[in-house]
């Protein structure tokens, strides 16, 4: 009776509030264009370091005061130029200059980082993450705040080592990946930066919340919503903890990923799917932005994708782990299909040759962030398997997956007036992937984060004690 009232009454308010019928009745015939207010916005306008594109003050009291001369790099910029010798000056969090060697004028108290040909490249990006993702054990701690927060701080870890300076977290606990992305922005947590999307939001038993597991609404992680005022709404909610992007699971109605595509583009988001079959070709014909996994879809839809530049973030790394150690993709609803490692590696060739836009996600759910950064560069060997050059699949990394994050505009590639996100290695990963492993140092937004290898943290500054009145 109670969930009788309940689809009465979001009936009722549909019909009261009037939602655009229009719409709805176009759902699966025309995309749903996102309302943009980047041209009310000026060149010179600072913002935010993130996608939502909102205002800030002239003076960043987070940024780094302190300048960083890179010298003697073999840079590449992720533009689609090969490798050079260059160098770089990073003033405060940004990229200042990059130019020929032995150009740059120097000024005074600058940090000088004096390399010997290690090669300098934009910090990886890794679209699909869930920071406060399970693992298995006692299920009170997983569902424990605190324990999930805790969980992030670890996984945070093991991808700014791993020369990843943003993750797209794409699911996670409650308010979690919004209070670490602050904290790294003003710098009281070292991590990669965090574009949260909040709730993935489906339909009651979809996927994810498919049964009482951890991964349920139980656990803060998912929204269940039923009909379109419910989906607008968990879009708004999103919106107001702060997300970057929104995140929808099949299965869902025509017309409920219709209006959460509205709702989402009228304020400024893109949308990211994780649908299967069918479902795919509802959300293209609805106006999502991003096709999460390689799972089944026909031929139709990659063209229709192509066409409405839907970009695609394969994430075949996860389902090789799982068909490895376990055989299959078993008891899922929302895996009602038959693939395999071979179905989605060919999945990824169908989509490169029609010309989809690829990112790079690894979705490395329970323990699997243990892997890396062998399991990035296992997803990146996926993409040579796949076709992709050496140099294509680093720009991938980069470049086209910061595109897909909508932050092309600061992050991706080595230019003046990026942030300065960017990695040090000791070899050259656009001819060996594996020397991805060989991180010497890390800047993330200007400041060294990562040295020799591992997490730097300089010691705290004490601020001065305040006068005792006598």
């Amino acid at each position: 009776m109670n969930n009788l009232f309940k689809y009465l009454f979001a009936a009722f308010l549909a019909f009261s509030l009037n939602f655009p019928e229009k719409a709805f009745a176009q759902s699966g015939k025309e995309k749903v264009e996102i309302s943009d207010r980047r041209e009310f916005l000026k060149e010179e306008t600072r913002l935010l370091p993130d996608v939502r594109r909102v205002p800030m003050p002239p003076h960043n009291p987070f940024a780094p005061k302190d300048s960083i001369a890179i010298l003697g790099g073999r840079v590449f910029d992720g533009t689609g130029s090969p490798a050079k010798m260059k160098d770089i000056l990073i003033y405060s969090n940004k990229i200042e200059a990059v130019v020929d060697p032995g150009t740059l004028v120097l000024p005074a108290n600058i940090t000088v980082l004096d390399l010997n040909g290690e090669t300098v490249m934009p910090g990886l990006i890794d679209l699909h993450t869930h920071l406060t993702y399970v693992e298995s054990g006692n299920l009170a701690i997983a569902l424990d705040e605190a324990d999930a927060t805790l969980r992030a701080v670890e996984r945070m870890r093991y991808y700014i080592e791993s020369g990843i300076t943003s993750v797209r977290d794409v699911g996670s606990m409650g308010t979690i990946p919004f209070r670490l992305k602050d904290w790294v922005f003003r710098g009281r947590l070292i991590g990669p930066r965090v574009f949260p999307a909040g709730t993935l939001i489906t339909a009651p038993g979809g996927h994810g919340a498919e049964d009482w597991s951890p991964l349920n609404s139980g656990a803060g992680t998912i929204t269940e919503a039923s009909g379109p005022v419910e989906w607008r709404k968990a879009v708004r909610e999103n919106f107001r903890k702060g997300a970057d992007i929104i995140k929808v699971a099949s299965h869902f109605s025509k017309d409920e990923i219709v209006a959460a595509v509205e709702e989402a583009h009228a304020l400024g988001l893109q949308v990211t799917c994780d649908c299967e079959t069918f479902y795919i070709e509802w959300a293209v014909d609805a106006g999502v932005d991003i096709i999460e996994h390689p799972l089944p879809r026909t031929d139709k839809v990659i063209k229709k994708m192509a066409e409405n530049n839907v970009a695609s973030v394969p994430t075949l790394i996860p389902y090789d782990y799982i068909f490895d150690q376990r055989g299959g993709y078993w008891l899922s609803t929302s895996r009602r299909f038959s693939f395999s490692k071979e179905d989605n590696l060919k999945m990824l060739k169908r989509l490169k040759k029609a010309g989809v836009k690829i990112g790079v996600g690894t979705d490395l759910v329970v323990g699997w962030f243990r892997f890396l950064p062998d399991a990035y560069i296992s997803e990146l060997k996926n993409y040579i398997k796949a076709g992709f050059t050496k140099e294509e699949v680093l720009i991938a990394a980069t470049k086209t997956s910061a595109e897909i994050l909508d932050m092309d505009h600061m992050l991706g590639t080595l230019e003046k007036g990026k942030l300065a996100d960017l990695i040090i290695i000791n070899g050259k990963p656009d001819e060996n992937l594996e020397d991805l492993k060989k991180i010497k140092m890390v800047i993330r937004d200007g400041e060294v984060v990562i040295r020799d290898g591992r997490i730097f943290i300089p010691r705290h500054t004490a601020l001065p004690e305040p006068s005792s009145k006598k």
